[in-house]
Order: structure tokens, then C-alpha cells, then sequence
């Protein structure tokens, strides 16, 4: 009865650590470690970026900054959750790009070129490209589209920087947490910015597009997911290039039947739909569509769907202010801690 007393003791004491170590990798110690990456493994660097991160060391308590040099890396990158605190750093999204192929009917996971799972990474001067449905590589036709994810994002503060996304379809999964973009492009045609994150996307450009040689079919660029009256989530642009070439395209179908997307202060091109959002069968009293100072040929609301909500000035305020995802000054920390 000792022994299984004192075994119990231990297995406890055992837990509360992992609990404690877990919750200071939330905080992130600094001085940032320092990891190369570079195709030649010149000076003893890795190779490969999925080698830099299998690296650290789990649960991760240290920032770690991966510094990936120039090429094309044709790898899937995980990060797990048990290892937070990770600034990958390129040299530019034209030519620090990481690049896959992968592509499945369901199992979504095994589809994505980049999958973010832990909290607190940052991506700066990155391309994740998911290249499957992309016409000019010549293996699909329109019919043969399917989810080809270029990230998956879930967790708690999470930026990118001047990073690009680029696929067809599902490009980029917003899947769950809170989330930054600043300065990035984002690239698709089908449901291309979709999930339950509850993001900001600050001065970025949303290009609707199939690719090289694109065929000629409208498309939709965000499905978002929020899924209760309750729940804080929602996709904000402001100050972003929604843009695109040939066909149309809607701003946004609902995912969920609480969706919220808010385009505000943004240049909207003559890709925008007449109709502009659909409700994809949802009980559109429930949907939060708001477009609000916006300029362009896509700005000409008259004809868009008469459901889109207006949002007194407070309301309009709590979302377009970065307090919105950054309660915490988490953005400011991350930016400060890692010197950029």
C-alpha cells in the first residue's frame, strides 16, 4: 500500500511538472536560440526545415529562431504542439519558399504543405505553396479540384509576416485561434481563407485566381466558420488589395451559420460578384457580412445581398482594433523579443 501511495505521489508530481513546463513555454524565455537552415548544410546548418523544428526539444520553453536561407524547399513542415515558440525567418516569400503537393479527398491534415499547431510562431519573408490543383502543372483539369491546402494555422498567437500563400482551393485553413497577418499575399480560387480562427489581416492582397492558364469559373474567398451566437470568432481585413484576374468572385459563403467577415478600409477590384456574399444555405439573420469604407469597382455594394450587417461605430471599433486578436500586447512582445 506504501509503494502504490508513493507511486501515485510520483505519477502527480510528474504531472504537475509537465503542467508547469507547458505553461512557461506560453511565456517564451529569451535570448532567442538561433538554428540555421541551407540547403548545402554549409557550416554544419540543417538541410531541411522539418529537421531544424524535429531539432527542439519538447515541450519547448525558448524562443528559437529558424533562419531558413533562399531555395525552394519541397517538403511538408509540421509544427507539433508540444514545441511553441518558433520564429521562422526567410529571405523573402519569392525566395524562401516551402513547396508541396499533397492532396487528399478527406483527411484534410495530410493535404497541407504547412501545418502550424503550437502557440506563439511567428513566420517572417516565408512562401508556403501547395502546387496540386495549379493548372500549369498540367496533372488536373477543373473537374479534379480538390482541397490542397498550402497551412493549416490552430493556436493561440500566431503572425505572419510578408509571408504568401498560394494554392486553388482550401489554400489557407484558419483553423482555430488567434491570428495576425501583416503585409502577406494570399492566393486562391475555391473557399481559399477558410476555418474558425479569429484573425486580422492588416494591409495584405487577396488575389483570386486559378493560376498560370487558369479555366474560366467563379470562386469564393472566404468560408468562415464560426459556429455559435457565443463564439468570438471572425475573419477582419482592413486596409488589404482584394484583387484577382478574369472571372468573379465572391467575398465570402458561410461555413458556419454565425459567419462573420468584416472588409473595411480596403481597395476592392472589379472581381467582386454583383451579389457579393452567399449565405450557402444558412439563416442569413445569423450571418455577419460588414463592408464599410471601402473604394474600387467591388466597393459598389447596391447590388450585394440586402442581409450584410451594419455595425454602429463602438461595435466596428472592438474589430478593427488590433485589441481584437491582441488583448495582451502579445504582437508587440513576439516582435520586440526577436528583433524585427
Amino acid at each position: 500500500m506504501e509503494n502504490m501511495r508513493n507511486s501515485n505521489i510520483f505519477i502527480l508530481f510528474s504531472f504537475l511538472i509537465l503542467i508547469f513546463r507547458f505553461s512557461n513555454a506560453l511565456d517564451c524565455s529569451s535570448p532567442p536560440k538561433v538554428i540555421d537552415v541551407n540547403q548545402s548544410g554549409q557550416g554544419g546548418s540543417f538541410t531541411t526545415i522539418q529537421s531544424a523544428i524535429d531539432s527542439i526539444p519538447e515541450p519547448n520553453t525558448q524562443w528559437t529562431h529558424i533562419r531558413i536561407s533562399a531555395g525552394i524547399y519541397i517538403e511538408n513542415v509540421v509544427i507539433d504542439q508540444n514545441t511553441p515558440c518558433i520564429f521562422l525567418e526567410g529571405t523573402g516569400s519569392y525566395s524562401t519558399i516551402i513547396q508541396g503537393s499533397k492532396h487528399k479527398k478527406s483527411g484534410l491534415r495530410d493535404a497541407v504543405t504547412f501545418v502550424s499547431l503550437a502557440d506563439d510562431i511567428v513566420a517572417k519573408d516565408i512562401a508556403f505553396e501547395n502546387t496540386y490543383n495549379h493548372p500549369s502543372f498540367a496533372h488536373v483539369n477543373v473537374a479534379d479540384v480538390i482541397p490542397a491546402l498550402a497551412a493549416e494555422v490552430r493556436g493561440n498567437r500566431i503572425a505572419f509576416y510578408n509571408c504568401s500563400f498560394k494554392g486553388v482551393q482550401d489554400t489557407l485553413w484558419n483553423n482555430t485561434g488567434l491570428h495576425y497577418y501583416n503585409h502577406c499575399y494570399i492566393q486562391g480560387a475555391v473557399d481559399f481563407i477558410y476555418g474558425d480562427g479569429q484573425s486580422i489581416y492588416q494591409k495584405c492582397t487577396i488575389k483570386f485566381t486559378r493560376g498560370i492558364d487558369e479555366p474560366n469559373k467563379d470562386g469564393i474567398i472566404t468560408a468562415q466558420k464560426r459556429h455559435s451566437p457565443d463564439s468570438t470568432t471572425g475573419f477582419v481585413f482592413k486596409e488589404c488589395n482584394i484583387t484577382g484576374t478574369n472571372d468573379k468572385a465572391q467575398l465570402g459563403r458561410a461555413y458556419g451559420p454565425y459567419s462573420k467577415v468584416i472588409i473595411a478600409n480596403s481597395y476592392l477590384s472589379n472581381v467582386v460578384q454583383p451579389e457579393g456574399w452567399s449565405n450557402w444555405e444558412k439563416a442569413v439573420e445569423h450571418l455577419t457580412y460588414v463592408e464599410v469604407n471601402n473604394t474600387g469597382p467591388g466597393a459598389e455594394n447596391s447590388k450585394h445581398v440586402k442581409w450584410m450587417k451594419t455595425l454602429s461605430e463602438n461595435e466596428l471599433k472592438s474589430f478593427l482594433d488590433i485589441s481584437y486578436v491582441d488583448k495582451d500586447g502579445w504582437i508587440a512582445k513576439q516582435r520586440s523579443v526577436n528583433n524585427f
